[in-house]
């Protein structure tokens, strides 16, 4: 089995958002509370710049996961800081994907020059609390009961990694 990962193209759209859908529908590792259409998410693609990439992991050709840097704040001084976003599909998860992508979007951070990436996370989704931790991230914030999905009130666990002083 060969796995591994590269940029997204317009041509993984449809493979992106059936994984991310999925869990628009069924979990709270996304606050978003409708899905993505395929032009959306072509928008998306679009609009990223090298500074923010976007990725897929492919398994034997099929793409299985995907992972994005994202601009954290728009404003000038939050430059060199990113929001990390990761999504394996739900029948592949438990097999280290998680971990090969948020490997490959912080050495491509610190290679495009980022000093700290940001993971925002719901407190209940432990699996991705303990990725993140395994891979250095410390926890830097709680916002208790900021956001809400599926009629319960949900925290938002900040961490943080830094990767190098500006």
């Amino acid at each position: 089995m060969e796995t591994r990962v590269r940029p997204a193209l317009p041509a993984d759209i449809r493979a992106i958002n059936a994984i991310y859908n999925h869990y628009v529908r069924t979990s709270t590792c996304t606050w978003h509370l409708t899905e993505e259409t395929d032009e959306g998410r072509l928008a998306w693609l679009r609009h990223r710049g090298p500074a923010h990439p976007a990725l897929v992991i492919e398994t034997d050709g099929k793409v299985v996961g995907w992972g994005s840097l994202s601009t954290y704040n728009t404003r000038q001084g939050w430059s060199a800081t990113v929001e990390d976003s990761i999504f394996i599909d739900q029948a592949q998860q438990g097999k280290g994907l998680g971990t090969l992508m948020l490997k490959e979007l912080l050495r491509r951070a610190e290679a495009i020059g980022h000093s700290s990436v940001i993971a925002r996370i719901s407190g209940e989704q432990t699996p991705s609390l303990r990725l993140h931790a395994s891979l250095g991230f410390e926890q830097a914030g709680l916002l208790r009961g900021v956001g809400h999905k599926f009629g319960q009130k949900l925290d938002c666990v900040y961490m943080l990694k830094t990767l190098r002083q500006p």
